[in-house]
């Protein structure tokens, strides 16, 4: 498979996903779940997906659409549109698959795709991750990452109207 190919290989529809994970699951894989923007991608977003990814054997990534995007950050985001956002980080090693999600939060996409481990930055709490609780009801657990100081795509974007 080209290499090209192989990257757009890791860009599931929510249907496609979902089968995969029964594939995987059949397979003793132990699937490991994230989300976000994935703006601008920097250090701490890449630090986060190499962690996350170390809790299991499949890290999925739920990324938020275009307009999930400005409803959670404002008219002026994303930087960087949906299509090549999910083509930048299907080409990082450490994710196996992308998978796009319109709603302000992933609850939908986590209760489909039902993973082990779910997976956020530091700057939340258990309390405050969507779908937490049912993870953990399903045997499942929740792992939070510490922030990488002095990487954020908000700082990024600052920086840059200042010169």
């Amino acid at each position: 498979m080209h290499k090209l190919q192989w990257i757009q290989h890791k860009i599931y529809s929510r249907e496609d996903l979902v089968r995969e994970c029964n594939v995987w699951r059949a397979t003793q894989k132990k699937i490991v779940f994230t989300n976000g923007c994935f703006d601008i991608l920097h250090h701490g977003h890449l630090d986060l997906l190499a962690r996350a990814a170390g809790f299991g054997n499949i890290l999925i990534l739920g990324l938020n659409t275009d307009s999930s995007v400005q409803r959670l950050k404002g008219p002026e985001r994303p930087v960087t549109n949906e299509n090549d956002r999910a083509f930048q980080v299907a080409s990082l090693l450490c994710v196996d698959a992308v998978c796009l999600f319109d709603e302000d939060t992933p609850e939908t996409l986590i209760k489909l795709l039902k993973p082990d481990i779910l997976v956020k930055g530091g700057d939340y709490t258990i309390d405050k991750i969507v779908g937490a609780d049912f993870v953990q009801h399903n045997g499942g657990s929740v792992e939070i990452i510490p922030f990488v100081e002095g990487y954020s795509t908000t700082g990024i974007i600052d920086r840059i109207r200042r010169l």
